[in-house]
């Protein structure tokens, strides 16, 4: 019997117009995906129209048989412009199977190996124009690859050179391209009459067409009139003929297929490299293997057509990235129309009727999880080399669409691909511009990455004055230039030696240490250049000190230092001889297992391939919030003395020009502004505040369940006007910081004092004993000197540390203090964004998102009436509906996010206050799915509260849900545990339950931890304890080595905290 296809409900008229997003519809079509299940149904145009996500349904209708290619939609419109060209044609059409016939023979194995030397020029161009770009310049990634293939294309099938790589703006088919593929997705998205109503849109569409017709147009008549026996593209259109019935293309089949060629040809493989190039930046394992490949396949020889069959895990990553991101992103299928039923069925049981569409959805359907596993989402290129590849399922990757119908093109882009990666990665090394950026689409009829920015540097053996040469000439490499590797410095004409701090830091804390430390260089005799870690990747300096300052992030580099570790993880011998370094490390003690991993890493590491100590390694612990004062320490007793440099007579400052007649602002580049929606109040009574914000966030702005909203916040007002006080500044006073100071505030144009105090600098940081120093410095007064002196000596940990007084407390404390507002900032770190699990999904909204937290708010420890408040937390807690904010999506670490196949793992959640924030997001995504037909495994819910009528977030909420069979709550009330079978902590109550959970665990649940580190090392350690007591029961018990390795088993797949201090 027939089952009904699920979908969502339509308008009058309209359908479904409304539940697509006509900037990202693959986004959109995604979500529905995720929310209705492995097929569903929209109403669009007036037209019923089915959209499948799995691979089971997409093998049936890949079957020629049963079900044929249609030209549907966005296709149907691009029709307007190149009418029956390959891609556009209708099935049977006359024209379609002439070219078919014709061109095939140009794809041939001969034919793309002969083009190999028009790619490599191509490509070369593209080498020398990032070469001379250097390692400062921000590339736009897309562009400069949209370039190379539409030159590429154009050369090697037609002889003719658009010279890209010579402009600045795009060639002009590019930019009419992009309109006409825009417009044409747009028109097949809205009613057919409301193109009668857009005038200028209808224009432009027509121009546009008419450019690429013009363009064509130019390129056959100039071969025309210059004829050659080259055996290429352009030649096979025009002189073809079809060994079936002896005709050629006509005149007008010959322009639309190349418009088709020239679309096609470069645009879906200029998205391919683009992917590629953000899937490797973003996973250094995976880079230095395809990188080192080619170091040992080509070495520093140039590359030849001999090279592409030799480079397998470069197709492996071009194959996982096609998987991920399929560049043309869908195609559509009906059944065939000369069968003989009136409908097919899929899966026994979903009936399209004949001429219904059927759109395969790739994306989706390339993370089937019945194919690919539960890291399907994951770049995992070691997946798709050669021998696994070859046993994938049929039909489990198609990004170059079905059967007859599928690119012709393939091979001419397959090859392309393999000479440009291999090319890159013989020359550069590359890195974010941002390192955090995420990735987002832009989307026409293919999809690219939007707002992709990186960096590209030489490598180590690459001299940019041979470099061109050398691309074919292999006599030419290995020449090096001195220049580029020695730092030339004078200040005031007195030289200064060299230095190199590199830093890896996410929040911005090993920044500003690195900053600090460029400062306090200056004066003891050195000119430091601070750099991101990634940058010097095959670039360690010798004859200079190199100084490493990184962080670890639950065992993981920071983004900007990624690339680093990786290679250096896989240097071998050694390599850093000559090197002299020292290692300062950020860390945080909520992690036991991980405290300090990378920077212990590097200072083994470096010491391992050769390079000299210059000091031991210095480690600060950022949960004990006293890292700023730990790294001046390890400057003043080992670094400084171990280097031998002159005494610190002065410590930098900023210089500053005050400006109090203008004003201007200019914020953090590296967020977003988003709207606030709403904030609410949660609690009652006398617990600590919780509230529950929503926003609407920027558009392009997407997130995941699981994922973090980070926050650039505002310092309170007060404390603002409390520095302005102190140094006797107008509200509206304006700064000027010098160039070339080294810090992270704007330097060179004046901006407002106020932003600088709000925005840019932690103003609450608790004071450094140099910070103490240096007040005590500029106090004339002697009593007043001596007791701040006291402060930095024996009385720090009490009065400082542990009060957590700020250097703005202590010039208040003391006012015949006479700190300069220059000294005063550059004590100041750098303003840090906050993160907040983000408590919503984007399936019931994708344009908001909302937040749930606690307000810090409690007396300062100082004992006066000041009070310590939390920066971010009460920043959020003071906007208002409209008010704008600065904020950014961070994505979790990879398993804190549902399961893939939701239908068949269960869910175990355990959390503990504003801790509930990721689930109530878990949660309310699967009452989605379940309202949309899907049959969910089942979830069990854990939360910690005091009191059931003063802080059960979301009871209302959870107790309909938990109505619905979405979800099974326990509690556990700290202050009322009679009601909670007398729980007072989670961890008791999921012993409680323990019998229940272990028969879910061995159902395939995984468990998911959210809290302070209290209530994971609880439910870590209940854990642990019901295993063992299970592991008894069945008659196998276990040591507690063997528990601890079994936990250790599952926290890998099945169990991921997110653990806050």
């Amino acid at each position: 019997m027939a089952e009904p296809i699920p979908g969502p409900p339509g308008l009058p008229i309209l359908g479904n117009i409304n539940d697509i997003d006509p900037v990202d519809s693959m986004a959109s079509l995604g979500r529905l995906a995720d929310t209705y299940g492995p097929i569903f149904k929209l109403n669009l145009g007036g037209k019923e129209k089915l959209f499948i996500s799995s691979h089971e349904l997409l093998n049936e209708v890949c079957d020629e048989q049963r079900f044929a290619k249609t030209v549907t939609g966005a296709l149907e419109q691009i029709r307007h412009g190149i009418a029956d060209g390959l891609f556009t044609a209708y099935n049977g059409e006359h024209n379609w199977e002439i070219a078919h016939r014709v061109l095939m023979p140009a794809f041939g194995p001969l034919s793309i190996r002969s083009m190999f030397d028009e790619m490599h020029d191509i490509a070369s161009q593209l080498v020398v124009k990032w070469a001379r770009f250097g390692s400062k310049e921000r590339i736009n990634v897309t562009d400069d690859l949209t370039r190379l293939t539409l030159d590429s294309i154009a050369l090697c099938a037609m002889d003719t050179r658009f010279n890209s790589f010579y402009h600045e703006e795009m060639h002009p088919f590019v930019n009419a391209m992009v309109g006409f593929l825009s417009e044409s997705g747009a028109r097949a998205q809205r009613p057919a009459v409301a193109t009668y109503f857009m005038r200028s849109a209808q224009q432009k569409f027509d121009s546009d067409i008419a450019l690429l017709k013009n363009v064509a147009t130019e390129v056959v008549a100039q071969r025309k009139a210059n004829p050659n026996n080259k055996k290429d593209l352009l030649n096979a259109m025009i002189k073809g003929r079809d060994a079936k019935t002896g005709e050629g293309l006509s005149d007008e089949s010959v322009l639309n297929n190349m418009i088709t060629f020239l679309i096609a040809g470069h645009e879906t493989t200029s998205g391919l490299l683009s992917f590629l190039l953000y899937n490797l930046i973003k996973n250094p394992s995976a880079y230095q293997t395809a990188q080192s490949q080619v170091d040992e396949v080509v070495g520093k020889s140039p590359i030849t057509v001999d090279h592409m069959s030799k480079l397998p895990y470069i197709e492996a990553c071009l194959r996982e990235t096609l998987r991920l991101t399929p560049t043309a992103p869908a195609f559509t299928l009906t059944p065939q129309p000369d069968s003989a039923n009136d409908h097919e069925t899929l899966a026994g049981k979903y009936q399209v009727q004949k001429g219904q569409s059927i759109t395969a959805l790739l994306p989706k359907i390339h993370r089937d999880p019945a194919v690919y596993g539960a890291d399907a989402d994951f770049f995992k290129p070691e997946r798709m080399l050669d021998e696994p590849f070859s046993k994938l399922p049929p039909n489990s990757w198609k990004p170059f669409g079905n059967g007859m119908r599928g690119c012709i093109g393939r091979p001419f882009a397959w090859q392309e691909a393999i000479l440009t990666t291999a090319l890159l990665l013989q020359n550069f090394n590359f890195r974010f511009d941002d390192p955090s950026y995420q990735l987002s689409i832009k989307q026409t009829l293919t999809i690219k990455p939007k707002d992709f920015f990186m960096h590209a540097t030489l490598r180590d053996h690459i001299d940019l004055t041979y470099l061109e040469k050398a691309l074919h000439d292999p006599a030419s490499q290995g020449k090096s230039s001195e220049k580029d590797r020695k730092i030339k410095s004078s200040v005031s004409g007195k030289p200064k030696k060299p230095m190199v701090i590199l830093y890896g830091s996410n929040a911005g804390t090993c920044e500003a240490l690195a900053q600090n430390l460029a400062r306090v260089a200056g004066s003891r005799g050195y000119l430091a250049q601070v750099n991101p870690m990634d940058s010097a990747v095959d670039k360690v300096p010798e004859g200079q000190p190199v100084v490493l300052i990184s962080s670890s992030y639950e065992g993981q580099p920071p983004d900007n230092a990624a690339h680093f570790v990786e290679w250096i993880q896989n240097l071998q011998g050694p390599k850093l001889e000559g090197v002299k370094y020292a290692v300062f490390g950020c860390g945080n003690h909520d992690w036991v297992s991980t405290f300090h991993k990378v920077p212990k890493q590097l200072n083994s590491k470096f010491e391992e391939h050769g390079a000299t100590k210059i000091a031991e390694i210095g480690l600060g612990d950022v949960g004990a919030g006293d890292v700023f004062n730990e790294f001046d320490k390890w400057q003043d007793e080992h670094f400084w003395s171990a280097l031998g440099a002159e005494v610190d007579t002065e410590e930098s400052s900023l210089e500053i020009e005050i400006d109090t007649d203008s004003r201007r602002s200019k914020l953090r580049q590296d967020v977003k502004e988003a709207v606030i929606v709403s904030n609410e109040l949660l609690t009652t009574g006398d617990v600590p505040e919780k509230r529950h914000i929503t926003l609407r966030l920027p558009t392009g702005m997407t997130y995941k369940v699981g994922d973090y909203l980070a926050v650039l916040p505002i310092n309170n007002s007060k404390n603002i006007r409390r520095v302005l006080k102190h140094y006797g500044l107008p509200w509206d006073a304006m700064l000027t910081i010098k160039v070339g100071e080294n810090t992270t505030l704007p330097t060179g144009h004046p901006i407002s004092a106020m932003d600088v105090l709000g925005a840019y600098v932690e103003l609450s940081q608790p004071a450094t004993r140099k910070n103490i120093s240096k007040i005590a410095d500029s106090t004339p007064d002697e009593s007043d000197r001596a007791k701040i002196l006291a402060l930095a000596g024996k009385d720090f940990e009490k009065e400082i540390a542990n009060k957590r007084r700020s250097p703005l407390d202590l010039l208040e404390e003391y006012r015949s203090a006479a700190l300069p507002l220059g000294d005063f900032l550059a004590m100041l770190p750098p303003m840090r964004i906050r993160q907040y699990s983000i408590s919503s999904s984007p399936l019931a909204d994708p344009t908001t998102a909302t937040v749930t937290w606690s307000v810090l708010d409690t007396p300062a420890k100082v004992g006066d009436s000041k009070r310590f408040l939390g920066v971010a937390s009460n920043y959020l807690s003071s906007v208002e509906e409209d008010d704008h904010i600065h904020v950014a999506i961070k994505p979790s670490h990879g398993n804190f996010h549902p399961p893939n196949d939701v239908e068949k793992t269960p869910v175990m959640l355990f959390c503990a206050g504003t801790g509930l924030a990721p689930f109530r997001g878990f949660i309310q995504e699967r009452a989605i799915q379940a309202r949309g037909g899907r049959k969910l495994a089942s979830a069990y819910l854990f939360i910690g509260c005091a009191h059931p009528e003063k802080d059960a977030l979301f009871s209302e909420e959870l107790n309909q849900w938990e109505k619905e069979g979405i979800v099974k709550v326990y509690y556990a009330f700290s202050t009322a545990k009679d009601q909670s079978k007398g729980c007072r902590h989670i961890q008791e109550r999921l012993w409680e339950e323990r019998e229940e959970m272990t028969k879910v665990f061995n159902e395939g649940a995984k468990l998911y931890v959210c809290g302070s580190s209290m209530v994971g090392d609880g439910v870590a350690a209940t854990t642990k304890r019901i295993f063992q007591n299970w592991a008894e029961g069945e008659g196998h018990p276990k040591t507690d080595e063997e528990v601890e390795a079994w936990f250790e088993g599952i926290k890998s797949d099945r169990y991921a905290s997110d653990v806050f201090a």
